[in-house]
């Protein structure tokens, strides 16, 4: 009986002791073929080649700034109350128009009292002329002596300076009386009206803003890689969102029969700082917009986009093609299918493809879309973009 039982034991232990060895062999077996997996895998890409183009480089600005050149204050050059206006807010006008009339009751009185000046100072020099004239003619004749000739002289000439300063006093009182009209600075529109009729307004108050906005200009800093296709002369377009006409800054009624989505007008390159021939990494660009169409205001517009007039012919991939928003790296993949990060020199790009410079030449294939999970020397099958 008991040797059933030891048989039945060490049949157990044999039983066991092969099971833990095939569980080994197993795990052992699984190791080595996830490993051979792992190293044998490929990945399904979409890939690009790099191929020459013509872009038109594009440049987002967030913000753009409009101001004008003409654009002055109508300033009050003397003191008055407000009696009449003599254009509307938004009239045409031109410079020395009269926009507004003041009045100033000292002045008229005061001009009154400096012509009574001026009459009695003339009696005066007429008087003290005669007697210089006689004392003159009594000298020729040795009839008076040299003291009493020329004491009427000095009267004589004492009496013409006191004509000239009240002459001249008269004269800047009906200066201040052409003051009492408030003329438009520059040519353009009444943009703003600073007071109304029946105002008081002391020497030196603006009345009324006179802007001429014919043409605006804007300016904006761009990295070198932006602007280096650019020379001063050269044409941009500037396309404005959908949303872009809804803010005034004047109320004008710039814009009438020209709204609407992606409106397009062009810019001129007016200004680049510092040259192009002087090493920098930023430049600021001053441009000139014609806006005698009567779009613009002087204001800030939003999410305007700016790209060349003149299509550019370079060395291009995909924007989707860069490993991150440097725009300094991307895969290329060998004819192996083996993928290689690359560091690369880009330039501008239009929103779809973008410059390259140096790091790749025509035909490489670069990986596009999503490189999330790649590395250097992964192994992959190709797709390329378009079914090539």
């Amino acid at each position: 009986m008991k040797r059933y039982f030891y048989i039945g034991i060490a049949v157990i232990m044999v039983l066991a002791i092969g099971l833990v060895g095939y569980g080994a062999w197993l795990n052992y077996s699984d190791e080595n073929q996830i490993a051979n997996r792992m190293d044998n895998r490929v990945i399904q890409l979409s890939t690009a080649k790099a191929e020459y183009r013509d872009i038109h480089p594009t440049v987002s600005l967030p913000a753009v700034r409009f101001s004008s050149d003409n654009m002055a204050d109508a300033i009050a050059l003397t003191d008055g109350r407000i009696t009449n206006w003599l254009v509307e807010k938004n009239a045409p006008v031109h410079k020395g128009d009269i926009l507004v009339s003041l009045i100033n009751e000292q002045i008229p009185l005061k001009i009154q009292q400096s012509s009574s000046t001026v009459s009695r100072a003339e009696a005066q020099l007429a008087q003290a002329y005669s007697a210089y004239q006689r004392q003159g003619r009594l000298m020729k004749k040795q009839a008076t002596s040299q003291e009493k000739y020329e004491a009427s002289e000095a009267q004589y000439l004492a009496a013409r300076e006191a004509l000239q300063e009240a002459e001249a006093q008269r004269n800047q009182l009906y200066v201040q009386q052409d003051w009492l009209n408030v003329k438009a600075p520059v040519d353009g529109d009444v943009l703003l009206v600073y007071q109304q009729t029946g105002s008081y307004v002391q020497a030196g108050t603006p009345v009324a803003l006179v802007g001429n906005f014919d043409y605006l200009n804007f300016s904006v800093n761009l990295a070198d890689s932006e602007i280096y296709h650019f020379n001063v002369g050269d044409r941009a377009y500037l396309r404005f969102p959908d949303h872009w006409s809804m803010g005034k800054a004047y109320d004008t009624d710039f814009g009438a029969g020209n709204l609407g989505g992606n409106t397009e007008i062009i810019g001129v390159l007016k200004e680049i700082v510092p040259p192009l021939s002087e090493p920098a990494a930023i430049r600021r660009t001053v441009w000139e917009v014609d806006n005698r169409v009567r779009i613009l205001e002087p204001m800030t517009y939003t999410g305007v986009t700016m790209y060349t007039y003149k299509d550019y012919h370079c060395l291009t991939v995909p924007l989707d093609a860069m490993v991150d928003k440097s725009n300094d790296k991307v895969y290329v993949v060998d004819a192996d299918g083996i993928v290689h990060l690359r560091s690369i020199k880009s330039g501008c790009d239009d929103g779809v493809y973008i410059e390259i410079l140096s790091g790749l030449s025509e035909g490489d294939a670069v990986v596009v879309g999503s490189v999330d999970g790649l590395s250097d020397g992964m192994k992959v099958n190709i797709r390329p973009e378009g079914g090539e």
